[in-house]
């Protein structure tokens, strides 16, 4: 008989445990989670979860960094890309932000609210002030309106692109907009993002 791989093996309870993590994180955040939570979600005991991960930090740290690359690297590409016209930078961000929200809706509000609560940990992390002063993105965009500050404009299409998630539980409590309509909106949103943008730049 086989003997079964212990590199596959280990991974398979790696993985579970970091899949089981990512739900109890995403529900209760780092403070309330529990590691006992973690591991009774993963369907193990949890000195087999302490000896893949050693404590609850390391374990988060990795989670954390999993989240904060699915939110802030989906942009990073797309604004060092120099072979890309500033147009189409905008319309890539617009649909790759809302495909990624669609699939993962709580998302943002999970990773902004680890790093209120834990700047230090973020900051250390990325650099995202350093991507975008080096970024073709604002080559183009100062080429096109010197006088206006990029962190401005980068802050108007970011929150073109998240605010409908954050407050999508606003949304749905008051009845403003159903789950339905919700995602046909997001749909019409990839089409009205870059031209709303683009009215920012002929604004004076």
């Amino acid at each position: 008989m086989a003997r079964p791989d212990k590199k596959k093996t280990d991974l398979s309870t790696e993985e579970r445990i970091k899949s089981a993590a990512r739900k109890v994180f995403m529900k209760k955040g780092y403070g309330a989670s529990r590691t006992r939570d973690i591991a009774e979600e993963a369907g193990i005991n949890l000195a087999l979860l302490n000896y893949y991960f050693r404590s609850k930090e390391k374990l988060f740290h990795e989670i954390m960094m999993e989240r904060v690359q699915q939110l802030f690297g989906t942009v990073t590409p797309i604004l060092i890309d120099s072979s890309t016209s500033f147009e189409t930078k905008i319309e890539l961000m617009a649909t790759r932000y809302i495909d990624l929200l669609i699939a993962n809706p709580d998302l943002p509000m999970f990773v902004l609210n680890e790093i209120r609560k834990r700047p230090d940990f973020f900051k250390s992390q990325i650099d995202l002030q350093q991507v975008l002063m080096n970024s073709s993105f604002l080559k183009q965009l100062k080429a096109k309106r010197k006088d206006i500050d990029p962190t401005h404009y980068l802050m108007n299409i970011i929150g073109l692109m998240l605010f409908p998630f954050l407050a999508k539980p606003i949304f749905f409590a008051t009845g403003i907009v159903s789950e339905k309509n919700f995602m046909s909106l997001m749909e019409q949103r990839r089409k009205l993002i870059p031209k709303w943008t683009k009215a920012i730049l002929q604004t004076k």
